[in-house]
């Protein structure tokens, strides 16, 4: 088995899992235990300076909280790209990953170059990620910098589709509904 961890996840349209239409999932973590990552592409309506107003100091002005996934929606998890030589308590790159809960959030601030927070995950069982890989549920594509973090988190889904191109980038350009096609 090889891991993807640091890769994306790019629902494609056979995934029935309403869940995940149209996602892209930044994977985490993926071992024979299971996998987890967290759904890049589904701001919420909720600002973090509402949610959780020391996070705040993470994020941007006026950013919005993402839905990461279905597992655990009350729980709460940073993604931050930080500046070398600092490093994620839970990396998925070297540059990449997750603040801890244990981290002082002041000392964090000033090593962090971007950050989002997310509510909830997506997670896999055993066996159940290489399943759904193999039934085509979802399309494995490289990582690019600004993706976790793209100001156009609703189209993220169409533009690392039509980065893969040929018959992907048909996909890309596809409706909603088909059948209005």
């Amino acid at each position: 088995m090889q891991s993807l961890r640091g890769r994306l996840l790019v629902a494609s349209p056979v995934l029935q899992d309403p869940n995940f239409t149209r996602t892209v999932v930044l994977v985490a973590e993926h071992t024979e235990e299971g996998a987890m990552g967290v759904v890049l592409n589904r701001p919420m309506e909720l600002e973090v300076a509402e949610a959780s107003p020391v996070l705040s100091a993470l994020s941007t002005e006026d950013e919005h909280v993402f839905a990461g996934g279905p597992v655990q929606p009350n729980g709460v998890m940073v993604l931050a790209e930080f500046t070398p030589p600092a490093a994620p308590a839970v990396a998925i790159t070297p540059a990449l990953g997750f603040v801890g809960a244990e981290d002082d959030l002041d000392t964090i601030a000033t090593a962090v170059e971007r950050a989002r927070v997310f509510a909830g995950h997506a997670g896999w069982g055993p066996g159940q990620l290489d399943a759904e890989l193999e039934d085509e549920g979802w399309i494995v594509a490289d990582l690019e910098p600004d993706d976790p973090f793209t100001e156009d988190p609703e189209s993220l889904w169409s533009t690392v589709l039509a980065r893969l191109g040929g018959s992907f980038a048909l996909v890309a350009r596809m409706p909603d509904d088909p059948s209005v096609n």
